[in-house]
């Protein structure tokens, strides 16, 4: 199982499954750079929830042809400091981005954090900010109706009652998730992440377009973008 979870999520391996769907992933992402790029002669990026080491996926030469500067809003960033002058850390939670007016960016991007900020109400301000505060966005999460479920790296899990998840994470350890020592833990892992299905990702961002990610036929993620 941890081999498995190493080839589907290993990014900084460029022959691992992960980071090559990731790389064709972001085509609707570039042409927003692209699109961003023509129109103002800079880009104005706010990634929210992520890392500067997601955007070395992207040649360096790409990103300071387009004058692409990368606002990277965290609810901490620790003792990380920006590795290049084009990343700038704030700490913020993405459910509540006000200190930005609206349209601050050009281009709002998420990649696989929406499923993890909360309750249906959180998981709803998270997508109105994002839309509010950019011209347009990208936003990526984990399908729901994909079988394996991508954290624990475990087939149908994130389909089994919450009571029968808190047990089974309180019994074995599950792909990148150790073994709980308390119930206390079991429930914060399996609480951690709340996936998304297409409807409801639809429902979230009405105005956008929904792209459905599949491996083999079988739905691997969802990605909005700004129609």
């Amino acid at each position: 199982m941890k081999r498995l979870a190493a080839y589907l999520t290993d990014y900084d391996n460029p022959r691992s499954l992960g980071a090559r769907m990731r790389v064709r992933r972001i085509g609707p992402l570039l042409a927003m750079i692209d699109q961003a790029y023509a129109r103002h002669g800079h880009v104005n990026l706010v990634d929210v929830g992520g890392t500067q080491r997601y955007w070395s996926l992207l040649p360096r030469d790409y990103l300071d042809s387009r004058g692409v500067s990368i606002t990277l809003i965290n609810i901490c960033h620790g003792d990380q400091v920006a590795r290049h002058p084009r990343f700038r850390l704030v700490e913020g939670d993405g459910c509540d981005l006000s200190s930005f007016p609206d349209k601050t960016f050009h281009v709002a991007h998420s990649n696989s954090v929406i499923e993890h900020v909360g309750e249906a109400d959180r998981v709803a301000k998270f997508a109105r900010e994002l839309e509010r505060v950019a011209d347009h966005y990208f936003i990526q999460t984990p399908d729901f109706w994909c079988p394996l479920e991508p954290h624990c790296m475990t087939p149908f899990f994130h389909w089994l009652p919450r009571k029968v998840r808190v047990w089974l994470v309180g019994r074995v350890s599950l792909g990148h998730w150790p073994r709980a020592s308390s119930r206390e833990e079991a429930e914060e892992l399996v609480d951690s992440a709340r996936l998304l299905s297409l409807q409801e990702l639809r429902s979230l961002l009405p105005q956008g377009q929904i792209i459905r990610e599949r491996f083999f036929g079988l739905p691997k993620s969802l990605i909005a973008v700004s129609s």
